[in-house]
Protein backbone atom coordinates (compact mmCIF):
# COMPACT_ATOMS: atom_id res chain seq x y z
CA UNK A 1 0.00 0.00 0.00
CA UNK A 2 1.26 3.41 -0.59
CA UNK A 3 0.21 4.82 2.35
CA UNK A 4 2.49 2.46 4.64
CA UNK A 5 5.52 2.74 2.46
CA UNK A 6 8.07 3.32 5.16
CA UNK A 7 9.03 1.21 8.24
CA UNK A 8 7.26 4.35 10.41
CA UNK A 9 4.36 4.32 9.07
CA UNK A 10 3.78 0.73 9.41
CA UNK A 11 4.80 0.37 13.22
CA UNK A 12 2.31 4.02 13.88
CA UNK A 13 -0.51 1.89 12.05
CA UNK A 14 0.17 -1.31 13.76
CA UNK A 15 0.33 0.71 17.56
CA UNK A 16 -2.76 2.29 16.16
CA UNK A 17 -4.63 -0.90 15.30
CA UNK A 18 -3.82 -2.60 18.85
CA UNK A 19 -4.75 0.77 20.69
CA UNK A 20 -8.50 0.55 18.93
CA UNK A 21 -9.28 -3.10 19.51
CA UNK A 22 -8.28 -2.95 22.90
CA UNK A 23 -10.68 -0.06 23.10
CA UNK A 24 -13.40 -1.54 21.87
CA UNK A 25 -12.92 -4.70 23.85
CA UNK A 26 -12.96 -2.58 27.18
CA UNK A 27 -16.22 -1.28 25.82
CA UNK A 28 -17.64 -4.52 24.74
CA UNK A 29 -17.07 -5.76 28.39
CA UNK A 30 -17.85 -2.78 30.59
CA UNK A 31 -20.25 -0.59 28.66
CA UNK A 32 -22.02 2.20 29.81
CA UNK A 33 -24.13 1.93 33.31
CA UNK A 34 -27.71 2.32 33.09
CA UNK A 35 -30.52 1.60 35.91
CA UNK A 36 -32.73 -1.67 35.06
CA UNK A 37 -35.82 -0.95 35.80
CA UNK A 38 -34.93 3.19 35.39
CA UNK A 39 -35.46 5.53 37.85
CA UNK A 40 -38.63 6.75 38.19
CA UNK A 41 -39.27 10.48 37.21
CA UNK A 42 -42.63 12.53 38.33
CA UNK A 43 -44.87 12.57 41.50
CA UNK A 44 -45.73 9.92 42.90
CA UNK A 45 -49.88 10.01 43.61
CA UNK A 46 -51.43 8.13 46.55
CA UNK A 47 -53.40 5.00 45.61
CA UNK A 48 -57.69 5.08 45.76
CA UNK A 49 -60.60 5.14 44.23
CA UNK A 50 -62.41 8.21 44.26
CA UNK A 51 -61.94 12.03 44.74
CA UNK A 52 -62.84 12.18 48.73
CA UNK A 53 -61.49 10.47 51.32
CA UNK A 54 -61.01 10.52 55.15
CA UNK A 55 -58.61 8.43 57.92
CA UNK A 56 -55.29 7.19 57.97
CA UNK A 57 -55.74 3.97 56.91
CA UNK A 58 -54.65 2.61 53.20
CA UNK A 59 -56.72 0.60 52.15
CA UNK A 60 -55.07 -2.44 50.37
CA UNK A 61 -57.59 -3.48 47.69
CA UNK A 62 -60.52 -1.65 45.73
CA UNK A 63 -63.50 -0.84 47.32
CA UNK A 64 -66.24 -1.90 44.89
CA UNK A 65 -68.90 0.05 44.98
CA UNK A 66 -72.32 -1.30 43.11
CA UNK A 67 -74.19 0.72 40.13
CA UNK A 68 -76.04 3.49 41.87
CA UNK A 69 -79.23 2.71 39.43
CA UNK A 70 -79.66 -0.93 40.18
CA UNK A 71 -80.53 -0.83 43.93
CA UNK A 72 -82.50 1.51 45.87
CA UNK A 73 -81.06 4.69 47.39
CA UNK A 74 -82.15 3.73 51.34
CA UNK A 75 -80.11 0.44 50.94
CA UNK A 76 -77.57 2.23 49.20
CA UNK A 77 -76.87 4.02 52.02
CA UNK A 78 -77.24 1.00 54.44
CA UNK A 79 -74.42 -0.77 52.66
CA UNK A 80 -71.99 2.62 52.63
CA UNK A 81 -73.08 3.20 56.33
CA UNK A 82 -71.99 -0.49 57.18
CA UNK A 83 -68.88 -0.32 55.06
CA UNK A 84 -67.98 2.74 56.56
CA UNK A 85 -68.24 0.92 59.97
CA UNK A 86 -66.21 -1.87 58.98
CA UNK A 87 -63.31 1.00 57.78
CA UNK A 88 -64.04 2.54 61.62
CA UNK A 89 -63.36 -1.08 63.16
CA UNK A 90 -60.37 -1.47 61.22
CA UNK A 91 -59.12 1.71 61.92
CA UNK A 92 -56.48 1.05 65.17
CA UNK A 93 -56.41 2.78 67.96
CA UNK A 94 -54.38 5.69 68.45
CA UNK A 95 -51.39 4.77 70.47
CA UNK A 96 -49.84 6.77 72.92
CA UNK A 97 -46.37 7.65 70.88
CA UNK A 98 -48.85 9.30 68.18
CA UNK A 99 -49.32 12.99 68.95
CA UNK A 100 -52.40 14.20 68.84
CA UNK A 101 -53.15 17.21 66.36
CA UNK A 102 -53.14 19.67 68.87
CA UNK A 103 -50.09 18.09 70.85
CA UNK A 104 -48.30 18.80 66.69
CA UNK A 105 -49.04 22.43 66.93
CA UNK A 106 -47.92 22.58 70.65
CA UNK A 107 -44.98 20.57 69.19
CA UNK A 108 -44.24 23.02 66.69
CA UNK A 109 -45.19 25.96 69.25
CA UNK A 110 -42.24 24.75 71.67
CA UNK A 111 -39.93 24.28 68.46
CA UNK A 112 -40.52 27.95 67.68
CA UNK A 113 -39.95 29.17 71.33
CA UNK A 114 -36.61 27.35 71.56
CA UNK A 115 -35.36 28.69 68.33
CA UNK A 116 -36.26 32.07 69.70
CA UNK A 117 -34.99 31.30 73.09
CA UNK A 118 -31.84 29.80 71.05
CA UNK A 119 -31.29 33.13 68.98
CA UNK A 120 -31.73 35.08 72.48
CA UNK A 121 -29.04 32.96 74.30
CA UNK A 122 -26.64 33.79 70.80
CA UNK A 123 -27.46 37.55 71.27
CA UNK A 124 -26.82 37.95 74.95
CA UNK A 125 -23.73 35.31 74.78
CA UNK A 126 -22.50 38.04 71.80
CA UNK A 127 -23.48 41.15 74.20
CA UNK A 128 -21.46 39.12 76.86
CA UNK A 129 -18.29 38.72 74.40
CA UNK A 130 -18.57 42.57 73.40
CA UNK A 131 -18.26 43.36 76.76
CA UNK A 132 -15.97 41.25 77.97
CA UNK A 133 -13.62 42.82 74.74
CA UNK A 134 -14.35 46.08 75.82
CA UNK A 135 -13.47 45.62 79.49
CA UNK A 136 -9.82 43.85 78.43
CA UNK A 137 -8.85 47.07 76.02
CA UNK A 138 -10.24 48.99 78.92
CA UNK A 139 -7.87 47.40 81.47
CA UNK A 140 -4.87 47.36 78.76
CA UNK A 141 -5.53 51.12 78.40
CA UNK A 142 -5.40 51.68 81.97
CA UNK A 143 -2.27 49.23 82.34
CA UNK A 144 -0.56 51.38 79.83
CA UNK A 145 -1.42 54.49 81.26
CA UNK A 146 -0.05 53.49 84.67
CA UNK A 147 3.18 52.35 82.59
CA UNK A 148 3.64 55.72 80.77
CA UNK A 149 3.31 57.66 83.99
CA UNK A 150 5.84 55.24 86.08
CA UNK A 151 8.14 55.39 82.57
CA UNK A 152 7.16 59.24 83.49
CA UNK A 153 7.95 59.51 87.02
CA UNK A 154 11.69 57.47 87.05
CA UNK A 155 12.73 59.87 84.14
CA UNK A 156 11.82 62.45 86.47
CA UNK A 157 13.04 61.37 89.49
CA UNK A 158 16.18 60.55 87.32
CA UNK A 159 16.39 63.68 86.15
CA UNK A 160 16.20 65.18 89.90
CA UNK A 161 18.66 62.88 91.33
CA UNK A 162 21.46 64.10 88.07
CA UNK A 163 20.43 67.56 89.74
CA UNK A 164 21.25 66.87 92.95
CA UNK A 165 25.08 64.81 92.10
CA UNK A 166 25.64 67.74 90.23
CA UNK A 167 24.72 69.85 92.96
CA UNK A 168 26.85 68.05 94.94
CA UNK A 169 29.64 67.86 92.86
CA UNK A 170 29.41 71.75 92.75
CA UNK A 171 29.32 71.61 96.49
CA UNK A 172 32.77 69.30 96.83
CA UNK A 173 33.98 71.78 94.50
CA UNK A 174 33.63 74.98 96.87
CA UNK A 175 34.55 72.71 99.44
CA UNK A 176 37.96 71.54 97.82
CA UNK A 177 38.40 75.41 96.67
CA UNK A 178 38.58 75.97 100.51
CA UNK A 179 35.29 78.50 100.28
CA UNK A 180 37.34 81.28 98.44
CA UNK A 181 35.27 81.47 95.41
CA UNK A 182 31.37 79.99 94.70
CA UNK A 183 30.41 77.95 91.70
CA UNK A 184 27.74 80.48 91.69
CA UNK A 185 29.97 83.72 91.57
CA UNK A 186 29.21 84.41 95.55
CA UNK A 187 32.40 84.73 97.64
CA UNK A 188 32.47 83.33 101.23
CA UNK A 189 34.43 81.66 103.86
CA UNK A 190 38.04 82.13 105.36
CA UNK A 191 41.31 79.97 104.94
CA UNK A 192 44.44 79.83 106.85
CA UNK A 193 46.25 77.78 109.48
CA UNK A 194 46.14 79.92 112.26
CA UNK A 195 43.27 80.45 114.91
CA UNK A 196 41.80 83.34 113.64
CA UNK A 197 38.95 83.65 110.98
CA UNK A 198 40.36 85.30 107.72
CA UNK A 199 41.70 84.44 104.16
CA UNK A 200 45.94 84.02 105.45
CA UNK A 201 47.98 84.91 102.60
CA UNK A 202 49.04 87.77 99.97
CA UNK A 203 46.70 89.52 98.05
CA UNK A 204 49.43 89.20 95.15
CA UNK A 205 49.41 85.34 95.57
CA UNK A 206 47.64 82.51 94.53
CA UNK A 207 44.35 81.74 96.05
CA UNK A 208 45.16 77.70 95.32
CA UNK A 209 48.90 77.58 96.62
CA UNK A 210 48.82 76.07 100.14
CA UNK A 211 52.35 77.69 101.45
CA UNK A 212 51.96 81.31 103.28
CA UNK A 213 55.51 81.86 103.31
CA UNK A 214 57.71 83.99 100.48
CA UNK A 215 56.96 86.89 98.25
CA UNK A 216 54.45 86.17 94.99
CA UNK A 217 56.31 84.34 91.74
CA UNK A 218 56.06 85.11 88.07
CA UNK A 219 53.79 81.79 87.45
CA UNK A 220 56.06 80.52 84.88
CA UNK A 221 58.91 77.80 84.69
CA UNK A 222 58.47 74.87 87.35
CA UNK A 223 56.99 76.96 90.02
CA UNK A 224 53.88 76.40 91.61
CA UNK A 225 54.78 74.44 94.39
CA UNK A 226 53.38 76.33 97.00
CA UNK A 227 57.12 77.06 98.38
CA UNK A 228 57.41 80.52 96.35
CA UNK A 229 60.68 82.36 96.61
CA UNK A 230 62.36 78.34 96.63
CA UNK A 231 63.40 77.00 93.66
CA UNK A 232 63.82 73.30 92.57
CA UNK A 233 66.52 71.64 92.21
CA UNK A 234 65.96 68.14 91.47
CA UNK A 235 62.94 66.10 90.92
CA UNK A 236 61.86 62.60 89.70
CA UNK A 237 59.21 60.67 89.38
CA UNK A 238 58.54 56.65 90.65
CA UNK A 239 56.03 55.32 87.83
CA UNK A 240 52.65 53.31 89.54
CA UNK A 241 52.26 49.40 89.16
CA UNK A 242 49.28 49.35 87.79
CA UNK A 243 47.46 50.98 84.81
CA UNK A 244 45.27 53.53 86.46
CA UNK A 245 45.32 57.38 85.54
CA UNK A 246 44.07 60.70 87.43
CA UNK A 247 45.83 63.34 89.47
CA UNK A 248 47.29 63.28 92.84
CA UNK A 249 48.30 66.01 95.27
CA UNK A 250 50.88 65.55 97.84
CA UNK A 251 51.37 67.55 100.88
CA UNK A 252 54.92 68.32 101.79
CA UNK A 253 56.53 70.12 104.56
CA UNK A 254 60.61 70.95 103.32
CA UNK A 255 63.18 72.04 105.99
CA UNK A 256 65.73 75.04 105.27
CA UNK A 257 68.02 73.09 103.48
CA UNK A 258 64.84 72.22 100.63
CA UNK A 259 64.50 68.58 101.69
CA UNK A 260 61.33 67.11 101.89
CA UNK A 261 61.17 65.73 105.42
CA UNK A 262 57.20 64.59 105.48
CA UNK A 263 54.46 63.32 102.63
CA UNK A 264 50.94 63.16 102.65
CA UNK A 265 49.11 62.18 99.29
CA UNK A 266 45.68 62.03 98.65
CA UNK A 267 44.78 65.43 100.26
CA UNK A 268 42.70 68.35 98.13
CA UNK A 269 42.82 68.11 94.82
CA UNK A 270 43.05 64.35 94.25
CA UNK A 271 41.27 62.91 91.37
CA UNK A 272 42.56 59.20 91.90
CA UNK A 273 42.96 57.85 95.44
CA UNK A 274 43.86 54.56 94.37
CA UNK A 275 46.56 52.95 96.93
CA UNK A 276 48.42 52.04 93.61
CA UNK A 277 48.61 55.99 92.49
CA UNK A 278 49.23 57.17 96.23
CA UNK A 279 52.19 55.22 97.01
CA UNK A 280 54.35 56.19 93.94
CA UNK A 281 53.03 59.78 94.62
CA UNK A 282 54.34 59.68 97.64
CA UNK A 283 57.49 58.06 96.71
CA UNK A 284 57.64 60.63 94.06
CA UNK A 285 57.50 63.80 96.45
CA UNK A 286 60.59 62.44 98.46
CA UNK A 287 62.73 62.54 94.93
CA UNK A 288 62.15 66.77 95.07
CA UNK A 289 64.44 69.24 96.34
CA UNK A 290 64.59 72.78 96.90
CA UNK A 291 67.26 75.38 96.75
CA UNK A 292 68.81 76.25 100.50
CA UNK A 293 66.91 79.37 102.14
CA UNK A 294 68.52 80.14 105.29
CA UNK A 295 65.61 82.94 105.45
CA UNK A 296 62.85 80.24 105.29
CA UNK A 297 61.53 78.92 107.98
CA UNK A 298 62.27 75.48 109.87
CA UNK A 299 59.57 73.76 108.01
CA UNK A 300 57.54 75.15 105.45
CA UNK A 301 54.80 73.88 103.63
CA UNK A 302 54.21 72.97 100.13
CA UNK A 303 52.45 70.37 97.76
CA UNK A 304 53.59 68.08 95.02
CA UNK A 305 51.01 67.57 91.87
CA UNK A 306 51.47 63.80 90.21
CA UNK A 307 49.64 63.13 87.45
CA UNK A 308 49.41 59.70 86.26
CA UNK A 309 48.29 58.08 82.87
CA UNK A 310 47.45 55.35 81.43
CA UNK A 311 50.51 52.71 80.11
CA UNK A 312 52.59 54.85 82.36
Amino acid sequence: MAFLDTTHKKKSFTLTTLLLSALLLVLFYIGLTYMDPPIENGISVNFGTTDFGSGSVQPKEKIKSEPLDTPPVESSKQEVAQQIEEIEEDIPEETADEPAPSEKVLTQENEESIRIKKAEEAKRKAENTAAEAKRKADNEAKKLKTEVARVAKEKRDAEELALREQQAKKDKLDALMGGLNKSDGTVSGSEGDSNNVGDKGSPDGNPYATSYYGSPGSGRGIGGYGLNGRSLVNKGKVPQECNESGRVVVKIVVDKNGKVITATPGVRGTTNNNPCLLEPAKKTAFLHKWNLDSNAPNQQVGFVVVNFKLGE
